[in-house]
């Protein structure tokens, strides 16, 4: 038995609340109107230099991560837009799965610049999620799993399909900020993707 003298007073102001009750909203009802074009499929909309936007931890946020990627390369073809979608939601499952980013109240930012060539995406996450810093100075860049594209792997697959497939990646290599980018060209006459058939 633990002694009255030993536990802490507790806060008269502070009370113990229930936990809430999931609701299940519509999507669009989380995006503010200013931002709502990043998600609407529509390649007649006036061409853009940069789009951004910011999405919280949730999985269920995940169909509006494609609809963002999938906006941002609407004016491509369905198999441009397609690989672009899915090298960019690998960007976000990695930035989830070993980042702060994918705890509560997490946070990470997608980047899309357009450029003449290609598209650019950069995914900024919250850090590592051990809390591991890097040095001032130094750097540590990721490096992609050499067996990630075996069929029996079970895990490494994001970053080795980001080096297949992308035109260039790379990441600022700081544990604590992580800015993971690929760039892919529209031109995807030499990519793997289209010369796997």
């Amino acid at each position: 038995m633990v002694p009255m003298s030993a536990v802490p007073p507790r806060d008269p102001g502070i009370i113990d609340l229930p936990p809430l009750p999931q609701a299940t909203l519509p999507l669009w009802d989380v995006v503010p109107a200013r931002a709502r074009h990043y998600f609407h499929h529509d390649p007649d909309r006036g061409a853009y230099t940069t789009r951004r936007y910011e999405f919280g931890s949730s999985l269920e946020l995940l169909p509006l991560v494609r609809a963002f990627l999938n906006t941002c390369a609407a004016h491509r073809d369905a198999d441009y837009r397609h690989l672009f979608t899915l090298l960019g939601s690998e960007l976000v499952n990695n930035a989830l799965m070993h980042s702060r980013s994918g705890r509560p109240h997490g946070r990470y930012t997608l980047t899309c610049r357009r450029r003449s060539s290609g598209l650019h995406l950069t995914c900024t996450d919250q850090g590592d999620v051990s809390g591991r810093t890097t040095p001032a100075g130094e750097t540590h860049p990721l490096a992609p799993d050499p067996r990630g594209l075996d069929f029996e792997a079970e895990h490494g697959r994001g970053l080795a399909m980001l080096d297949a497939l992308a035109t260039g990646w790379g990441d600022n290599g700081i544990a604590d900020l992580r800015q993971v980018w690929f760039f892919l060209a529209y031109d995807l006459t030499d990519n793997r993707w289209t010369q796997a058939a």
